[in-house]
């Protein structure tokens, strides 16, 4: 009987059904970073127009400390409730500088002040135009080496962008133009600064904990370079007004920055500035209906170019 019972107990625990694992989805760190790339990518193209709105309502330095401000107390409430608020190490402080000074402050602002002259999705274009300082860096000065599907679609995606960009169409001769103009470029190449730091340097903790300290980081030099550049706070208080900074402060800059810069520690910077060239296509395409700015062909062709790009080099991504 005890040689049964023991039969049976050895069947149950050894038998096939027992001895297979169970199957849980689980989603690979490029799979990963690809999820929250795009949705920061899809919120960041529509910011580029509710921003172009905000400006209506408040002067371009204050809107953007007003903006981080509000992204950084979002994230430092949400983690002291969950009990993930952690101080920062000392190999954390290159990453919150960077990113706090160069991707968050100059970035930004510079973007902010340009849009007060330059169309919201041309200043989209613009900023996004990393990919010309990433990827030759990246393969030069990392040795960063580019799959046959990355080179073409870097390349696919910076044809679109030179459509988009027509230098011929650009006036010479308004200085204030070409002021804006340079304004964005320059917060491009800060930002490139920032992708291949992200990339290639390895802190102690996650995008999510640096998050609120580089939001801090970047918004009290904000609130004083505001004050002493525009004078006194310039929101109006509206309506209209905070339900820009809801919509740019917690979705725009806190879940943004972390969605990206965590995708940023994942992928390749060549695919990470490649992929971003998505943000500018949903700024244009989002500007033409809402804000009301004119689709041209060269339009439609570098919409088409970039996004042939982006899929591309992502399909690349995923299968390396």
């Amino acid at each position: 009987m005890r040689s049964q019972e023991a039969g049976c107990i050895a069947e149950t625990r050894y038998s096939p059904a027992a001895t297979l694992p169970r199957w849980r989805p689980q989603l690979s760190v490029q799979s990963r970073g690809l999820l929250l790339l795009s949705l920061a990518i899809v919120v960041w193209g529509a910011n580029w127009p509710v921003m172009k709105a905000g400006l209506s309502h408040i002067s371009p330095i204050w809107f953007s400390a007003t903006r981080f401000a509000t992204g950084g107390a979002c994230l430092f409430l949400l983690q002291m409730l969950t009990g993930t608020l952690r101080l920062p190490t000392r190999r954390d402080l290159p990453l919150i500088a960077s990113v706090g000074l160069l991707q968050m402050l100059l970035f930004t602002v510079l973007g902010a002040i340009a849009m007060t002259t330059i169309p919201a999705g041309r200043s989209a274009v613009l900023a996004y135009t990393t990919p010309l300082w990433v990827t030759p860096a990246a393969i030069l000065l990392f040795r960063e080496r580019l799959s046959r599907g990355q080179l073409i679609g870097t390349l696919l995606g910076l044809s679109g962008v030179a459509a988009l960009f027509n230098p011929l169409a650009l006036d010479w001769n308004n200085a204030t133009l070409l002021k804006a103009n340079l304004m964005l470029l320059a917060g491009s190449l800060c930002w490139a600064m920032c992708i291949l730091h992200l990339r290639y340097y390895k802190g102690d903790s996650s995008a999510y904990q640096l998050a609120p300290w580089q939001m801090l980081v970047a918004t009290v030099p904000l609130i004083a370079l505001a004050y002493v550049i525009e004078g006194p706070y310039s929101g109006d208080m509206s309506r209209s007004f905070w339900e820009v900074i809801l919509f740019v402060g917690p979705l725009a800059t806190a879940f943004c920055f972390v969605a990206v810069n965590a995708a940023s520690m994942w992928l390749s910077s060549t695919s990470m500035s490649s992929a971003m060239l998505g943000v500018p296509v949903v700024g244009l395409m989002m500007s033409v209906v809402f804000l009301g700015e004119q689709l041209s062909l060269s339009l439609i062709i570098g919409v088409v170019a970039i996004l042939g790009g982006i899929l591309v080099v992502s399909l690349a991504a995923v299968r390396r």
